[in-house]
């Protein structure tokens, strides 16, 4: 079935015999300073949905504009090449830039390496079921709604308030980073940290005046020089660890694996590399942001794929490559990593700096300060959209369920976003200490929504089947199937147990002090209590249990009713393409 017949549908042309008659919202009839957000008529309520995402199949619907009008309220603005450089440039950041530094002192280079192919490989699994339950229902919410649908609405309850809480926390991190980056500089360093928090703060508060299409613009431009910056270190590296580098660098004679034998491949043994997991999850939280972008795109099972193939080659090429040729050019014991004993650097910096490549270190410098703004934008992003459906689902204020006429999650945005003062903190407390308590909470609750993501796919598949519909419906399967849903719940349970042996038993050893325990522990787990804390408050509020598989409603939200035989005439269309374009397509593409 050739994927051009598939016409998107007219909604405000649709017309049904079932039920009454819904009136779509047309963006496009608005003035452009509306559409981007920059005039007073955009902060009205929008007045329904647009109707905006295309329905596969839809010659195999009874009543078409019920399914076009189920829908989010949010508008569909995110264009292909938005969401596939979100998925391949999206989340790298701060973990990458600096947490790198702190987790290569604390796990040696092999630590590093162990820990961050162990969660990339995790994550594989997780995107591929995001990108499977995404693309079948773009819901607002993206996995937290369908945590309602397919698991308990109570657990839902829970990871999607710490969900919110997680890049609520986030936020002030990044901001945090942003101004102890800039004072790399002399002359920033003389300015106060506040004087930066507060530039940052405002540079994020303009962005998300422009709403989706601001955030989706600049994560776009932003992740192109991310990874332009980190291809550019990969190759730089390859050549000072041949002895390439400047005769007046340490770079200038080969260098190959010493470090791995002095000081060493583990800083702390198995300990050490326990203790990185933490650190490398949460350089790919914001991975599963695609998820909630879906629902903000007018074809995702167009765009998606390729967004979703997209988490393998960052995972492979970006940041296994690039901690490489950190662990390679950067002994564990170097004063001026974060967690050592000088100033926190990055990585990145302190490899040129090494090397005496004028210049570049403050070019790297310069894309790590708009990297961090990027992830802060994240942070409002993912953040309002889960505080805007768990308000549609009835489990968070009904003023956070409003949208504006430009596709703003108005309340919501405005709600992850006083927490930014909170990096005020940094002006009276030691920076390292925030950085690692917010790393912390934050990198447990990625976890633990990429655990929810599993068990959806799992009990999706589940109902699916018992409810008489095949796997090949599905307009994209999940490379693992359940089995790979399975293995991620595994490894994330491990990964948890790992990082809970750490929290009684830290490097160093466990303290004599039983305050010191307690605030080693806490700093470490300190999501944990959080997450059953959220529990029990929606079990008690809603007092819900999860659904049997055959009572689990599998059409709600659904954007794809193609049937067996009409997908089977899809692929079969596509197998008979060259070669090269079948290689393409596997390898980037659906």
């Amino acid at each position: 079935m050739d994927s051009k017949k598939e016409k998107d549908v007219d909604s405000s042309s649709v017309s049904s015999g079932h039920g009454p008659h819904v009136e779509f919202y047309d963006p496009s009839k608005e003035s452009r300073m509306t559409r981007l957000g920059l005039s007073l008529e955009s902060f009205k309520r929008a007045p329904g949905t647009t109707g905006g995402q295309l329905v596969a199949g839809s010659q195999n619907v009874d009543d078409l504009e019920r399914v076009l009008a189920d829908a989010p309220m949010l508008q569909q603005t995110m264009k292909p090449r938005h969401l596939q450089m979100i998925a391949v440039g999206g989340s790298i950041g701060t973990g990458l830039f600096v947490g790198s530094g702190s987790a290569l002192h604390r796990g040696g280079p092999a630590g590093v390496l162990i820990a961050w192919i162990l969660i990339g490989f995790m994550l594989i699994n997780v995107t591929q079921a995001i990108g499977e339950m995404s693309i079948l229902y773009p819901v607002s919410g993206g996995f937290y709604t369908l945590a309602v649908r397919f698991l308990d609405p109570s657990f839902a309850f829970a990871m999607g308030w710490n969900y919110v809480f997680q890049w609520a926390v986030v936020l002030p991190l990044e901001i945090t980073v942003a101004g102890t980056t800039v004072q790399y500089w002399k002359a920033a360093a003389d300015v106060p940290i506040a004087a930066w928090i507060t530039v940052f703060w405002v540079v994020i508060l303009i962005l998300s005046v422009f709403g989706t299409l601001g955030f989706a613009e600049e994560e776009f431009w932003s992740s192109c020089l991310k990874l332009f910056v980190v291809v550019m270190f990969i190759m730089i590296g390859i050549v000072c660890i041949c002895g390439g580098g400047p005769s007046d660098g340490i770079y200038s004679e080969y260098l190959g694996g010493r470090h791995w034998k002095d000081p060493g491949a583990f800083a702390n043994g198995f300990k050490g590399v326990c203790a990185v997991f933490v650190t490398a999850a949460f350089s790919f939280a914001g991975t599963e942001l695609i998820g909630l972008a879906a629902s903000e795109t007018p074809n995702p099972r167009e765009t998606m794929p390729a967004a979703v193939k997209g988490t393998f080659w960052r995972i492979t090429l970006i940041y296994v490559t690039s901690l490489t040729i950190i662990g390679l050019l950067i002994p564990w014991n170097e004063d001026r990593l974060l967690g050592g004993g000088g100033a926190a650097a990055s990585p990145f910096v302190i490899a040129l700096d090494n090397a005496k490549i004028h210049g570049l270190n403050h070019f790297v410098n310069i894309t790590i300060c708009i990297a961090v703004l990027s992830i802060g934008l994240s942070c409002v992003y993912a953040g309002s959209r889960t505080l805007t459906a768990l308000a549609e689902t009835g489990y968070a204020p009904k003023i956070f369920a409003y949208v504006d006429k430009s596709g703003r999650p108005l309340w919501s945005i405005c709600a992850i976003l006083i927490w930014a003062p909170l990096a005020y903190v940094n002006v009276v407390a030691a920076g390292d200490t925030v950085f690692l308590w917010l790393l912390a909470l934050s990198g447990l609750s990625t976890l633990f929504s990429w655990l929810a993501i599993c068990l959806c796919h799992i009990r999706f598949r589940k109902a699916w089947k018992v409810q008489g519909h095949s796997i090949e419906e599905l307009p994209f399967q999940a490379l693992g199937g359940v089995y790979g849903s399975w293995f991620g719940v595994i490894l994330i349970v491990l990964v948890l147990i790992a990082q809970f042996y750490v929290a009684i038993w830290p490097i160093g050893g466990m303290s004599d002090d039983p305050k010191a325990v307690a605030t080693e522990f806490f700093s470490a787990y300190l999501a944990l209590p959080v997450m059953i804390l959220f529990y029990g408050i929606g079990y008690a509020w809603k007092r819900t249990t999860p659904q049997r598989a055959h009572e689990i409603n599998l059409d709600a939200g659904r954007k794809s009713w193609l049937t067996v035989e009409e997908m089977r005439e899809f692929r079969a269309e596509r197998a008979r393409a060259p070669l090269h374009v079948r290689i393409y397509r596997m390898l980037f593409t659906n």
